[in-house]
């Protein structure tokens, strides 16, 4: 149900033929004699979708584009917000030594007794972020906040987009007068970051298409999202830039003027009635800058609300802005339009010159106030009193006449709010929570998540040639061992310097969620998925890597190194090898998600890893490790694996690895010359009373095992065991994810 309204971007953009026809007149007929029969928001949302298929002949949302709208709006929007307050703890310096500290400590004890209410201490002090903020936006227009670093901008912005938690944050944002509740405005709202978060490698095409495949309905063909996206690159004015990769440091792409446009258009997919941005304009010259602003204002005149923060806009952006609210230290020092400017500074006593950008002008006179002796205190008391003459003067009627839920039927059955047509008419909700099945969203997600690994497959070619040269050099180190006792040893070391590979070489999974992660954070803020639709594609799409590389290794080391089993040996010796790359994957995996930097995390990996590798029983035997430490061999993850590998090698009671005068080996005695050994046998033989010749077997793999203290599980339970660790770490990672992407500030 999306509607797009576009300006000609050029004379050779007129792609309206494209777009199914569709019978506005005779839906916006039949919604106003529905809204008055109807008491609730079901009734609305089926009257429309019946009306629609009436219309149409099918239920399936279409996409129109109607160009140069100019007519006002019967069915507005007013976002408003009043007496917003929002402050914070920050600790005190405690820094001045000696004699100064007494002047600090009484300092700090007459703020405590000057504010009470403050709830200040010697170690921290509050600081008002909001200080009694009030405003409106109007759909049709942009709202723009302005000041100096450090006025408040973002935080207003978070505040309205309901990304303070509301424990924290005073004061009361309503639409249409009716308080928000969290859900519906993640549905109907889109909030733009001011870092563009994009997939590097992905086109321009590409980033709007997974974007339309998350947030638009599965009711919807392939065909009209593909429209959708088609008209919406033409509204962003990136035509010319469809095809080419977005790009990063090491890979050129569009610019930067372009990835913004391309942001906000990943936000605005599904037609949203409120879109919040945080300084959109930031770090792009004047002319990208105007670009995207003007895209903006487009989207404003679509029908929704846009609220945006900016740092000092241009003449030009000055003109696409419809109201202005001006910050200073969390305080209001000017609400109104752009026109009015000159004459609230002009009465305010500092006139502005004829010749001079407003908003330069306003962010000067603020910055100068901020640094007298009274502060900007004057400035906002006059505010509020211009405020208050202006409201009393103002007797312009007020156009609501929709309650919020018939609004946005309303803005439904016109185009707006792709996402938000439901056919549950009993349901509590106004829209549905995502638009999209579990199983869709693992297909979007793995589709792209493939694609992004064909254009950087030098990734996986590093990690597979990382596993072939390892693989290579112990196959050459450790070619064809014997069944001497000196081979047992052998065996050991390199099974545990294998197990501990396949972990190390996992780490490599750390920095993929990790760039991802603000990624997943603003798609997750605004239900573009479920978390869970994350988490199991994520642990599905690295499975086939996962076998490769454990097959290349398991070829590479099986037989060069002689170990025994045959096919069926080297067939566990290949599931044990994807059971280890599938656990440390998932635990590093697991780390990324509770780890917020790279260089920390790998240095968690390396120590944790090499914890495991200490208590796995190579270095020392279960049954010699402290009572207060035999916990961690059992949380080892290489312990499990480690021993899988030397049953599949020692389990066979036939092999005999020592024999006669190998019993020497090892020892001290093991320099004697041969003949000197069989008379030592012999003695030894007499002693014990048993005849040992130089070919009687003395010990087995089974007491090779016992001797390891090898013996409380089978490989296949230690198996199952590293398979288990595996989804246990998945699921870890799942409610890592749950918790700790809020997305809010507290």
């Amino acid at each position: 149900m999306s509607r797009v309204v576009a300006e000609n971007i050029s004379s050779g953009n007129n792609n309206s033929s494209q777009f199914f026809p569709h019978s506005m007149e005779l839906i916006a007929g039949e919604f106003s004699t529905a809204a008055g029969a109807s008491s609730t928001f079901g009734q609305l949302l089926k009257h429309v979708g019946d009306v629609r298929k009436e219309a149409t002949g099918d239920e399936t949302p279409v996409h129109e584009i109607l160009v140069g709208v100019t007519e006002p709006r019967p069915m507005p929007f007013v976002l408003s917000f009043n007496n917003l307050t929002y402050s914070v703890k920050v600790r005190r310096k405690m820094a001045l030594p000696g004699f100064l500290r007494r002047r600090e400590r009484s300092s700090a004890a007459s703020v405590v007794a000057g504010n009470p209410l403050a709830e200040d201490n010697f170690f921290t002090r509050t600081k008002t972020l909001l200080n009694d903020i009030s405003g409106e936006a109007r759909d049709g227009e942009i709202l723009a906040v302005l000041g100096a670093s450090g006025s408040g901008k973002s935080t207003l912005i978070d505040a309205l987009a309901n990304r303070i938690a509301k424990v924290s944050l005073k004061g009361n944002v309503t639409l249409n007068g009716e308080i928000l509740e969290s859900r519906m405005l993640k549905v109907i709202s889109a909030y733009v970051m001011q870092d563009d978060l994009l997939f590097p490698m992905l086109t321009v095409e590409e980033t709007l298409m997974f974007a339309a495949e998350f947030r638009l309905p599965r009711t919807l063909s392939k065909s009209k999202k593909k429209m959708r996206v088609q008209a919406l690159i033409d509204q962003l004015g990136l035509r010319n830039a469809a095809k080419t990769v977005i790009g990063d440091e090491g890979h050129r792409g569009v610019s930067g003027g372009e990835r913004r446009r391309v942001s906000i258009g990943i936000d605005i997919i599904h037609d949203p009635i409120i879109l919040f941005l945080d300084e959109p304009t930031s770090g792009l010259d004047s002319t990208s800058a105007f670009m995207v602003v003007k895209v903006l204002q487009r989207i404003a005149q679509s029908g929704s609300i846009v609220i945006m923060s900016v740092h000092q806009p241009s003449y030009r952006i000055l003109g696409l802005l419809d109201r202005l609210i001006f910050l200073s230290r969390g305080q209001t020092v000017y609400s109104g339009s752009p026109t009015s400017l000159p004459l609230y500074f002009s009465e305010f006593g500092h006139p502005i010159p004829e010749n001079e950008n407003r908003t330069e002008f306003a962010l000067d006179l603020i910055r100068e106030l901020e640094g007298s002796p009274g502060g900007t205190k004057s400035l906002v008391e006059f505010n509020k009193s211009w405020q208050s003459m202006k409201h009393t003067s103002d007797c312009e009627p007020d156009r609501l006449g929709l309650s919020l839920k018939e609004a946005i039927s309303a803005s439904i059955s016109r185009g707006k709010l792709v996402s938000g047509a439901t056919k549950d008419v009993s349901s509590t909700s106004m829209v549905p929570r995502f638009a999209n099945p579990f199983w869709k969203e693992m297909v979007v997600l793995a589709n792209r998540s493939i694609l992004n690994s064909r254009r950087m497959p030098e990734l996986f070619g590093i990690r597979l040639g990382a596993v072939l040269v390892t693989g290579f050099i112990l196959a050459t180190v450790f070619w064809q061992l014997d069944n001497s006792p000196k081979g047992v040893q052998e065996r050991l070391g390199f099974f545990a310097f294998a197990m501990s590979t396949t972990f190390y070489t996992c780490a490599d999974a750390l920095p993929v969620f990790l760039q991802e992660r603000y990624i997943f954070l603003r798609e997750t803020a605004y239900n573009a998925y479920r978390r869970l639709s994350y988490v199991i594609t994520n642990a599905l799409v690295v499975l086939p890597g996962l076998i490769f590389l454990s097959f290349a290794f398991s070829a590479t080391t099986f037989w060069a190194v002689g170990l025994d089993g045959g096919f069926s040996g080297f067939l566990f010796y290949f599931l044990i090898m994807f059971a280890s790359f599938w656990s440390g994957s998932s635990f590093v995996t697991f780390l990324s998600g509770i780890v917020p930097h790279v260089m920390l995390g790998y240095t968690i990996v390396v120590a944790i890893l090499a914890y495991f590798l200490l208590f796995s029983g190579f270095f020392i035997n279960r049954d010699r490790i402290p009572a207060y430490w035999i916990w961690f061999h059992y949380l080892s993850l290489v312990k499990y694996p480690y021993e899988a590998v030397l049953q599949n090698e020692f389990d066979n009671p036939t092999k005999c690895f020592v024999r006669g005068i190998q019993i020497f080996d090892n020892t001290p005695l093991g320099a004697v010359p041969d003949p000197m050994k069989m008379r030592l046998l012999q003695s030894l033989s007499n002693t014990l009373g048993m005849r040992i010749a130089s070919s009687t077997c003395l010990t087995t793999g089974i007491d090779i095992l016992r001797q390891e203290g090898v013996t409380d599980l089978s490989k296949w339970n230690c198996l199952w065991i590293t398979v288990a660790w595996g989804f246990l770490f998945r699921i870890l990672f799942y409610f890592s994810l749950l918790l700790g992407s809020k997305n809010k500030r507290t």
